[in-house]
């Protein structure tokens, strides 16, 4: 740092002095007496013929001005290189923290945009099951029975949605009964009864699967009794959704392990939209209601093709009468020990459970009977040894069976066998008579009762 000042102080000594007495000057360079080089530069003086101190004072007071004023400027350019480089250092640092902030905080709003566009999605996927089932559960007002003169007749207001056939919307219709208490006892002589006889109680209902989207809230799951050819057995297991506008595919799964962990075999796609939950399965065809008529489908499971179709005559449908919980269920089909059957009612019947037994080829009625509970009033119904039971209430997780009907003496009587609906939604009961089993679906869970049966009771009313 030091030999740029020297030259620059050397040089402003020199010049002046070079300019007035250039031709006069001198350089001398000798050793001195520890042998280092000395340098001597000798100008003459044209005024002054010696050197006297107040002479020399005001030239060298000048020159170091001149050195002072050097060295100020060299320090100053020397704090500036020093300074500008500092800065620069800091600067650029400075901005390489700012680029790193700004590009973390990015990636954060890139997160956070992710994040809530999927919650986004699965909002607007919640709202849209949400409104297809609020549109399918639209309620309507129970059916009622006006007395007037001791003459009962139907009173059905004019804008009673299940008489309007346009109506798309799945019917849902809310009834409350009047419970009897279980007080009857189980004869103790009927426990290890193998025979076609009277029912005598149900056990616990046993999960096998919950479904898993909005459309099994109500669904049909089955098991045939007495299967035809290799295809399928008896362990198959079949399932329908039956919520929706269009109901088409029949699940099938090779036994309860799988329906259990979801995992169909095969789906097959039925040729005619499904109404509702009152399908069953018997001798290698599904049986079921085509939609918004009274037209009974036989599929054949083995040839997936339609085997035969009749009209049940005078079967109320779509509404006219169901079960007390609405959903469409007019025409229920069952089987049994004793064959095929139809439960439904007519407007000849006034709303009454009309039995029916069916040929279970051509679908053709064989003989029919009429009972004296409304339909409207039960909850579901099933045949076990050709009678009919009813359920009296598809919500209450403690109710019973309330009603049976003999098609055997035509004559029916209430009974008082409890009953429970765990999951407080039951849409449908169907009997198994192989496996000595009722199967159910109860607000989106498939479950089973055991049934014990016994001699029957002479008993009537």
């Amino acid at each position: 740092m030091w030999l740029p000042v020297f030259l620059l102080c050397l040089s402003c000594l020199t010049l002046p002095i070079r300019s007035q007495a250039q031709d006069r000057a001198s350089l001398r360079r000798s050793n001195d007496h520890a042998g280092r080089c000395h340098y001597t530069f000798t100008v003459a003086s044209p005024e002054a013929s010696s050197c006297s101190g107040s002479s020399m004072k005001p030239e060298m007071d000048g020159v170091l001005s001149r050195l002072t004023m050097l060295e100020a400027l060299v320090s100053r350019l020397i704090a500036g290189v020093d300074g500008g480089s500092r800065t620069r250092t800091n600067g650029e640092e400075g901005f390489q923290e700012a680029y790193s902030q700004g590009t973390r905080e990015r990636n954060q709003l890139q997160q956070d945009k992710g994040r809530l566009n999927g919650q986004v999605q699965e909002l607007q996927r919640r709202l849209a099951e949400l409104s297809q089932e609020a549109e399918i559960l639209r309620q309507r007002p129970c059916q009622q029975t006006n007395t007037s003169g001791g003459t009962q007749r139907e009173s059905t207001p004019a804008s009673d949605p299940a008489y309007n056939f346009g109506n798309g919307a799945y019917q849902e219709m809310k009834a409350e009964v009047t419970e009897v208490p279980a007080s009857r006892l189980i004869p103790e002589g009927n426990h290890n009864f193998t025979g076609c006889g009277e029912l005598q109680s149900m056990g616990d209902p046993v999960l096998h699967r919950k479904a898993d989207s909005v459309t099994g809230k109500y669904g049909v799951w089955l098991q045939d009794p007495e299967p035809q050819g290799p295809l399928y057995t008896n362990k198959t297991v079949w399932r329908i959704d039956t919520v929706g506008k269009d109901v088409r595919q029949l699940f099938a799964y090779e036994d309860m392990d799988q329906l259990s962990q979801g995992f169909p075999m095969k789906v097959l796609v039925l040729p005619e939209p499904m109404e509702s939950t009152g399908a069953t399965m018997y001798r290698g065809s599904l049986y079921y209601q085509r939609k918004r008529s009274r037209t009974l489908i036989r599929y054949d499971l083995t040839s997936e093709s339609l085997a035969s179709r009749r009209e049940l005559p005078h079967a109320g449908f779509h509404g006219q009468h169901p079960y007390s919980w609405g959903g469409y269920t007019d025409i229920d089909l069952a089987a049994d020990e004793r064959g095929m059957w139809a439960i439904y009612s007519t407007s000849k019947a006034k709303g009454a459970i009309v039995v029916s037994q069916l040929d279970p080829k051509s679908l053709d009625v064989k003989r029919s009977w009429e009972t004296n509970i409304r339909k409207n009033t039960v909850a579901n119904a099933f045949m076990v040894c050709g009678r009919l039971y009813t359920v009296a209430s598809y919500t209450a997780p403690n109710t019973t069976i309330n009603y049976v009907f003999d098609t055997a003496t035509s004559v029916g009587r209430a009974l008082a066998l409890p009953f429970k609906n765990k999951y407080r939604y039951n849409s449908m009961v169907d009997y198994n008579h192989v496996q000595r089993k009722l199967y159910a679906w109860d607000n989106f869970h498939m479950v089973t009762y055991d049934i014990r049966l016994g001699r029957a009771s002479h008993g009537s009313s």
